[in-house]
């Protein structure tokens, strides 16, 4: 059977074989593309560095990601490099571009590797993709729960907090459950039945609707108590989902802006005095 990446093999063999690009060759398509925006160039660059993507994909491997997924995320952060790059620094593109590589692919391998996010922060980030080594090192590799003096060690290695050593152990140590496993095998219960519900409860829900309704109710009858104008200014400089400016409905009404913020200050002070008449009148 041909494994999943097999379609990608000329691709990857292909890219391989680019030709090498020599500093002023590289410096030159750089700038080309960077202020004439000539595509032609950066797919010469990029494409003389995709054995570089396929290289540092090759090295995370390991973490049972695709090859193509790993390859396909370190195009992304190929292009992010040539966007960013600036040719007038004395670096390589290539040097430049292999940090933008790896962060990209690290990003992907951590957003997928687990249901469970094993967390974003930099501690986390360089804990997940050194823990294993560095307990491997000092002979640290049975289980979750690390010796206290091997989490102090791998916390001063990696500067990092030791609790954040002690998660990341746990984290990676353990393995997911489907939460639609069943809880015994006689039963019909299964693993997510048991999760708590955060969300409000109908009776919450009920009573947040009959709310907004009451609340613009309230309103409602409020703004009857403004003339045409103070309504239009209130409409369109508070209940609108884009503010309009104070100079735009200037314009609009033939006055200056000093004028309408004028009027939509008094207008709110209408609004303020009548709603608090309106919550007398009006009842659930």
């Amino acid at each position: 059977m041909q494994s999943s990446d097999d379609p990608n093999r000329g691709f990857i063999g292909k890219a391989m074989k680019a030709p090498m690009l020599e500093a002023d060759h590289e410096k030159a398509l750089a700038s080309r593309w960077r202020e004439n925006e000539d595509e032609s160039a950066l797919h010469e660059l990029t494409t003389a560095y995709m054995r570089l993507v396929i290289s540092m994909a090759s090295k995370f491997r390991n973490y049972g990601l695709p090859l193509a997924d790993l390859v396909q995320e370190g195009n992304v952060g190929l292009m992010m490099a040539a966007a960013k790059f600036d040719p007038a620094r004395e670096v390589r593109f290539s040097t430049y571009a292999m940090w933008w590589v790896r962060s990209s692919m690290q990003d992907y391998i951590l957003r997928n590797w687990s249901i469970v996010r094993t967390g974003t922060s930099s501690a986390h980030k360089k804990l997940f993709f050194n823990l294993r080594r560095l307990r491997a090192q000092i002979d640290d590799t049975d289980g979750a729960l690390m010796a206290p003096q091997n989490v102090k060690k791998v916390s001063e290695d990696l500067g990092v907090k030791e609790r954040d050593v002690e998660f990341m152990a746990s984290r990676l140590s353990a393995s997911d459950s489907s939460l639609n496993a069943p809880l015994a095998s006689d039963g019909d219960m299964e693993r997510q039945d048991l999760l708590e519900d955060f969300g409000p409860s109908p009776e919450e829900t009920t009573i947040e609707t009959r709310d907004a309704e009451t609340y613009k109710k309230w309103v409602s009858k409020a703004l009857e108590t403004l003339n045409e104008r103070e309504q239009y200014i209130i409409s369109e400089r508070r209940l609108s989902e884009e503010k309009a400016t104070l100079g735009a409905l200037g314009e609009n009404l033939g006055i200056s802006k000093e004028r309408v913020r004028q009027i939509e200050q008094r207008a709110m002070e209408k609004l303020k005095t009548s709603l608090k008449s309106v919550r007398g009148e009006l009842v659930y």
